[in-house]
């Protein structure tokens, strides 16, 4: 078989390997010379693919392989260039499938990788192939460049034409999928879908914000929100999949995406009850244990508290829980009143803290039920037992979903808010909180284990 005039008769896998360790150790003197090894490398990897690359560990493999060369070491930017190009151009699967590899394990290790494929317009470019029929029964290829997607939305601010590429028909798809597939929140095919879903919504944040300081603001729809507005009621298993993975999630940076998206929706009156009741009393346990799991001298949880809290509130004010028999009453108010009295000696209680906390106490259904025979007295849901707590004071607001909320549901969904009101300086801090990838959750628990 002849590659750029060489003719490799192949008999075994170390041969295929040690023909790949010479293509990717040319030493080349110029632009021409490289793409020529380049061209070299990408033929003799899909020509000998089905013998000897059957897994994608093998496929990532040869990434490293080439990364390791010295035609890589020697013009890293010019390489790592055309292989951005060639995602931009080519049409072939099994091409596709192994520079998308490549870029996927370059940028884990260089965001500078990232960085050149959004300037390149690789975001759109992914958008369009991963709705692409053949690239969609092609599982394995769909789901690596759903992880491309993904992490290059990640790790920086995509653009206002990086989100104009993105359609209702993109997003529903993608919910169409999760529905789909099987219910294992841990299946490799949906979990990808559900990371994209989730960093698409944090990019809508980001732009919406930000588009406070321009004037007149560029129309910014958020295109989850509004597919869950109109369509919620058909996907349901997005629901409980991100709950559970809000529960077993260790990530710092993909717990603050959830977070950032459950937030949106109690915010919004259209998507407010989008989940069962079940599965939002098993959200209510998880925000619980994961507040009483953040240590307090972590300038990280934090942050993350205040997140967890600012999710709480239109949770408890505007979902179904509301409703009676109320769920969990008595544990609600305890944890509420010992995050608002605990702390450290040396880190005592921070007034951002108080204040949330405080705001979650004004929902009416935690305040005392009016009968003065009960006075600071709580009612559990479950089994009528009361507990001897005393709720911060503060004043009642509305239990149905008040203007500054509906202001901010209408501007997620494409148009103006407010300035100024409570709701918008909310979304503002939700979405600045973000966290670099890989950067584990702070855990009393896991602190403890280790100790």
């Amino acid at each position: 078989m002849a590659f750029e005039g060489v003719l490799y008769n192949l008999e075994n896998e170390q041969q295929f390997w040690d023909e790949l360790d010479e293509i990717v150790s040319t030493r080349c003197s110029d632009h021409e010379r490289i793409d020529d090894a380049l061209r070299s490398y990408l033929s003799f990897t899909t020509e000998f693919r089905a013998e000897y690359l059957s897994t994608e560990d093998d496929i990532t493999k040869c990434s490293r392989r080439l990364i390791e060369g010295d035609l890589f070491a020697n013009h890293k930017d010019y390489v790592r260039r055309q292989i951005v190009y060639c995602i931009l151009q080519e049409d072939d699967n099994p091409t596709l499938h192994l520079v998308a590899t490549f870029l996927l394990v370059d940028g884990s290790n260089h965001d500078a990788t990232f960085e050149m494929m959004q300037a390149e317009g690789a975001f759109s470019r992914l958008v369009e192939l991963v709705q692409r029929p053949e690239v969609e029964a092609d599982m394995d290829l769909h789901q690596l460049l759903l992880k491309l997607l993904y992490e290059m939305s990640r790790i920086q601010k995509l653009s206002w034409d990086d989100l104009v590429a993105v359609d209702d028909a993109f997003v529903l798809r993608l919910f169409q999928i999760i529905e789909g597939a099987s219910y294992d929140v841990d299946d490799p095919y949906h979990y990808p879908v559900i990371r994209v879903l989730l960093v698409l919504n944090e990019q809508y944040m980001i732009a919406s914000t930000s588009s406070a300081t321009v004037s007149p603001p560029p129309r910014v729809t958020n295109r989850v929100i509004k597919a869950l507005s109109t369509h919620g009621l058909s996907y349901k298993t997005f629901g409980e999949n991100i709950i559970l993975l809000l529960n077993r999630e260790s990530e710092l940076s993909l717990q603050l995406l959830i977070l950032k998206l459950l937030f949106l929706i109690f915010q919004s009156s259209s998507t407010a009850e989008y989940f069962y009741t079940n599965d939002l009393h098993v959200l209510i346990d998880v925000i619980l244990r994961n507040l009483l799991d953040l240590p307090y001298d972590e300038p990280r949880a934090e942050s993350l508290r205040h997140t967890y809290l600012r999710v709480l509130h239109p949770l408890l004010a505007n979902s179904q829980v509301s409703r009676p028999p109320h769920y969990k009453r008595t544990d609600i108010l305890r944890l509420l009143n010992m995050l608002a009295t605990s702390g450290t000696h040396f880190a005592p209680i921070d007034d951002t803290t108080l204040r949330l906390v405080k705001r979650c106490t004004t929902v009416p259904w935690l305040q005392e039920a009016g009968n003065p025979s009960r006075s600071n007295s709580y009612s559990d849901a479950e089994g009528g037992a009361s507990a001897p707590l005393t709720p911060l004071s503060g004043s009642h607001e509305n239990n149905a979903i008040g203007e500054g909320q509906r202001e901010l549901a209408r501007r997620m969904l494409g148009m103006s808010v407010k300035a100024g009101n409570e709701s918008a300086t909310s979304v503002v801090a939700v979405a600045a909180h973000t966290a670099r990838p890989g950067i584990q959750t702070p855990s009393k628990v896991r602190d403890a284990q280790e100790d």
